[in-house]
């Protein structure tokens, strides 16, 4: 028996919802495997500045730092969105947690079920056998660089900057991965116009030296955006920098069908996060209807990567499939031939995994 401490911080939006549903799993993991865990909760984003006036709090931060696992939710606020002179937002207290807590590495599996092939915008005959794992660095790049106004406010700048240990540390661990796969990596970059793209090539290409089992391609962004939808079952391992991998990985949530279905863990130096990449989906928010699927399968991320549970993690994954094999869909994944009693809320569709938990 184990006894794991996980944080549940829910943030904003749809994450209330999601979370909720995500620890009912954990839950049941618990008890059907003879594990103990305990929780707490934290703020962050939007409902924490509202609370407490900063995006994180120290108390939030204090709590990341002493657990064993966060589920997480999301960030996120309209009212933001449409004030973009507000010097106090919900996503500076998701990046300072990235940074706090040494998260560089973001790990998101685009894996599709096969009950979902028809939820995409893309012919199933291009997705069927797609299985991407993308690492998207995450404590540099445009994101943590110099940034501000000039010239009165007219000139606004955003500096990209990384250094070549952060490019190595982050080339490491998914060269490690390709391993444990297909022995294919495919690095993206923009090395063809941009300067930290010119160091990232020129990093990868060294660290390539030390796995000649593996296959490395490199491909520029946008012509990775190209085939990701005309080809997506080329891709094994993905390595990418901050902003590329923030844009392809979205974009990669037509490949699983919906953005509900995507699970992320980002890790490194301490605590791991495990987190849904939707957001925080205030247009449906307090409906009901957000898929939590995706949160389930984060929880199934922590259960493999932060407590070394695999037969846990594949027990949570196993579920949801078996939930999908038997037609039960939330609306982001049903298509026109999906019954209407066969649509469920978040709620409904957590409730059908536990079943088969």
């Amino acid at each position: 028996m184990a006894s794991k401490h996980i944080l549940i911080v829910p943030g904003d939006g749809i994450g209330q919802e999601v979370t909720a549903v995500g620890k009912k799993v954990l839950d049941k993991v618990a008890e059907r495997f003879g594990h103990q865990f305990s929780y707490d909760e934290a703020l962050i984003g939007h409902v924490a500045i509202e609370a407490t006036g900063s995006p994180l709090p120290d108390e939030s931060l204090a709590k990341m730092k002493a657990s064993d696992a966060v589920l997480f939710g999301a960030v996120g606020h309209p009212k933001y969105d449409n004030d973009p002179s507000a010097k106090v937002r919900p996503e500076q207290g998701l990046l300072k947690m990235r940074k706090e807590l040494g998260l560089y590495a973001n790990l998101r599996p685009i894996k599709l079920f096969d009950e979902l092939l028809d939820a995409s915008s893309i012919k199933p005959e291009i997705l069927r056998g797609a299985d991407i794992l993308f690492f998207r660095e995450l404590t540099g790049d445009i994101y943590f660089g110099e940034k501000g106004r000039k010239n009165n406010g007219d000139t606004a700048y955003d500096v990209a900057e990384y250094s070549r240990y952060e490019v190595e540390r982050i080339a490491r661990k998914a060269f490690e991965a390709a391993r444990t796969r297909r022995k294919k990596l495919c690095s993206v970059d923009k090395a063809n116009v941009i300067e930290t793209s010119r160091l990232w090539r020129e990093v990868i290409q060294r660290v390539a030296l030390d796995y000649p089992d593996v296959e490395v391609e490199h491909q520029f962004v946008d012509a990775t955006a190209m085939l990701l939808i005309k080809d997506p079952r080329r891709f094994d391992v993905v390595v990418t920098a901050n902003l590329f991998g923030d844009i392809l990985t979205d974009e990669a949530s037509q490949i699983a069908g919906s953005m509900g279905m995507l699970a992320s863990a980002s890790i490194g130096d301490g605590t791991g996060v495990y987190e849904p990449i939707h957001g925080s989906a205030h247009d449906i928010t307090g409906k009901g209807v957000a898929n939590p699927l995706a949160s389930i399968l984060s929880a199934a991320l922590l259960l493999d990567i932060s407590f070394c549970m695999k037969a846990e993690s594949e027990a949570v994954i196993n579920a949801v499939d078996k939930v999908l094999k038997e037609g039960w869909r939330t609306r982001d994944i049903a298509d026109g031939q999906t019954p209407a009693d066969k649509v469920l809320g978040t709620e409904r569709m957590g409730e059908e995994v536990l079943k088969w938990l």
